[in-house]
C-alpha cells in the first residue's frame, strides 16, 4: 500500500534539481535539504531520533582513511605554486620559444602548458580563466583568428579534468573502487589521442590560414640580447624542473614508489622549491597560494561532507532503490542504460562543476552500472570500472565544452579580451567538440584503450 513515506526521495530528487539553480551554494544546499528532509522523516516517525547520531560517524567515516582527501589539498598547492608564482607563464614562453619555427606554435605551447597544469584544474572554471589570462592575448597578438585562440585556450584548460595527476581522476577512482594508478594509466591513451587530434586541427589550420603578428609585436622582445647560459637557466627553471616535478609526482603514484599522499607532499614542497628557485618565494605570492588551496580545498571538502548529509535520509528512505527502479523501468539493455546514464551526466554537465557530479549523481547511478553487463566487450571487475571510468571523464570534459551551455565557455568569455565574442568562443570549440565526441566513441567501441596500459604494467 502506498505511504506518504514513499514519496520522500522523489521530494528529495525535486527540491535538489529545483533549487541548485537558486544560486545558493551547493554544500549548503545539500546540508540543508538532507537535515530538513531527516526532520520530516523524524516528524512522520518514519526515522528514529537515534538515527541522527549516524550522520557524525558517517561524516568522519566519509574521509578517515581515505588516501585521496590528504592528497588533494597538496597537488592543489603545487597547482597554486606554480601559477601564482608565473612559472606557468615562463613554461609557456619556454615552449613557445621552442616551437617558434613550427606551424601553430603557440597553439601547440598553450596545449602543452594545459597537460602540464593538470593538477591546477581542481575547479573548470578557475582553470580556463587563468589560461585565457595567461595565453589568450598573446595568441591574439600572434595574429590568431579569435575563433581558433579561444578553442586552443578552452580545450587545453579542461584537458587537466582528465590528465594524470587530475583531482577528478582520484575521486572517480574513490567512487568506483579502482587503484589510482591504474585510472591515471587508463587515462593516457584516450588522452593521447585526444590531444593529437588537437594538434593535427591547428597545424592544419595555421598552414591553410596562417597568422600574422599585429603590427608591432615582437616575438622576442622579452629575451633580447640573452646570452647561451641565460637561455639554459631559464629552460631549466622554466622548463624542466616544473616538468619534471609533476612527472616525478605521477611516476611515483602509478609505480606505487610512494603512496598517493606522499607523491603529493612531494608536489607541495617541489612547488615551494620552484618557488624559491626562480626568486619568486615572496611573503605575498606565498599567502595567496596557501589561501587559494585552502579556499578550493575547503569548498571540495565542504561538498563531499554535504553530500554524506544530503545522502544519509536518501538512502534511509531507500532512495537507491527508487533510482535504480526509475531507471530498470525505461527496460533498456545494458547498452541502453549506459548511454542513458552517459547522457544525464552530460546533461548535468551543462550547469554544475564535475565536483558535485561525482560525489552527488555518480554514487546514485554506480548499482545500476554495477549490475550492466560488459563480461564479453570490457571485461569485468576492474576492466570494466576503469572503462566506464574513463568514459565518464570523457563525457564531463566535453560537456563543459559544448555549446551553447558548456559553462567552461563563459568563463573564457568573462576572461577574453573585449574583441573576443560569444560566438567567436562557440565557432572555436566546434571542432575540439567534434574531437571529443570521436574519442568517447572510440573508448566505447574499444574499451581496451582504456584497459591496455594498466594491463600491461599491472597485469
Amino acid at each position: 500500500m502506498f505511504e506518504f513515506v514513499d514519496i520522500l526521495p522523489y521530494a528529495m530528487l525535486a527540491a535538489l534539481a529545483i533549487l541548485i539553480f537558486s544560486g545558493l551554494p551547493v554544500a549548503i544546499l545539500l546540508a540543508g535539504l538532507g537535515i530538513a528532509f531527516s526532520l520530516i522523516g523524524i516528524a512522520l516517525d518514519e526515522m528514529p531520533w537515534i538515527a541522527l547520531l549516524n550522520v557524525p560517524l558517517r561524516l568522519y567515516g566519509s574521509i578517515n582513511g581515505s588516501l585521496i582527501y590528504p592528497t588533494v589539498p597538496m597537488l592543489l598547492f603545487m597547482g597554486m605554486a606554480l601559477e601564482k608564482s608565473g612559472i606557468a607563464r615562463d613554461l609557456l614562453l619556454c615552449l613557445q620559444h621552442l616551437l617558434r619555427r613550427v606551424p601553430a606554435g603557440m597553439a601547440i605551447a598553450v596545449t602543452l602548458l594545459g597537460v602540464l597544469l593538470a593538477p591546477t584544474a581542481g575547479v573548470v572554471g578557475a582553470s580556463v580563466a587563468t589560461l585565457a589570462l595567461i595565453a589568450l592575448p598573446t595568441m591574439l597578438d600572434q595574429g590568431y583568428r579569435s575563433s581558433l585562440a579561444s578553442g586552443v585556450v578552452a580545450a587545453a584548460g579542461t584537458l587537466g579534468l582528465i590528465l594524470p595527476p587530475a583531482i577528478m581522476l582520484f575521486f572517480l577512482a574513490g567512487k568506483l573502487r579502482v587503484p589510482i594508478g591504474h585510472i591515471f594509466l587508463a587515462a593516457m591513451w584516450p588522452a593521447g589521442i585526444l590531444i593529437s587530434l588537437y594538434l593535427l586541427y591547428y597545424i592544419t589550420a595555421a598552414i591553410i590560414s596562417p597568422p600574422t603578428a599585429t603590427k608591432g609585436h615582437t616575438e622576442q622582445d622579452w629575451s633580447q640580447g640573452w646570452s647561451p647560459w641565460q637561455w639554459f637557466g631559464f629552460y631549466v627553471r622554466g622548463l624542466i624542473l616544473p616538468a619534471g616535478l609533476i612527472f616525478l609526482v605521477l611516476g611515483s603514484i602509478i609505480f606505487a614508489w610512494a603512496t598517493p599522499s606522499q607523491s603529493g607532499a612531494v608536489g607541495a614542497a617541489g612547488g615551494l622549491l620552484l618557488m624559491l628557485l626562480n626568486r619568486r618565494l615572496t611573503w605575498p605570492l606565498f599567502r595567496e597560494a596557501i589561501e587559494g588551496t585552502a579556499l578550493m580545498t575547503a569548498m571540495v571538502f565542504f561538498i563531499v561532507l554535504a553530500t554524506n548529509i544530503f545522502s544519509y535520509p536518501f538512502r534511509f528512505f531507500s532512495g537507491d532503490e527508487v533510482v535504480s527502479g526509475m531507471l530498470h523501468g525505461l527496460a533498456f539493455g545494458d547498452w541502453g542504460m549506459l548511454l542513458t546514464i552517459i547522457g544525464i551526466i552530460f546533461i548535468l554537465g551543462f550547469f554544475i562543476d564535475w565536483i558535485e557530479i561525482t560525489v552527488i549523481t555518480l554514487p546514485l547511478f554506480l548499482p545500476v552500472l554495477a549490475e550492466l553487463d560488459f563480461a564479453a566487450h570490457a571485461g569485468e571487475g576492474t576492466g570494466k570500472a576503469l572503462w566506464m571510468a574513463t568514459l565518464i571523464a570523457l563525457t564531463l570534459q566535453t560537456s563543459f565544452l559544448t555549446p551553447p551551455f558548456g559553462f567552461a565557455l563563459f568563463f573564457l568569455k568573462g576572461a577574453a579580451p573585449p574583441e573576443v565574442k560569444i560566438t567567436d568562443v562557440y565557432r572555436g570549440i566546434v571542432p575540439v567538440v567534434g574531437a571529443q565526441l570521436f574519442v568517447i566513441g572510440l573508448v566505447m567501441a574499444f574499451p581496451l584503450l582504456a584497459n591496455w596500459l594498466p594491463n600491461q604494467l599491472f597485469n
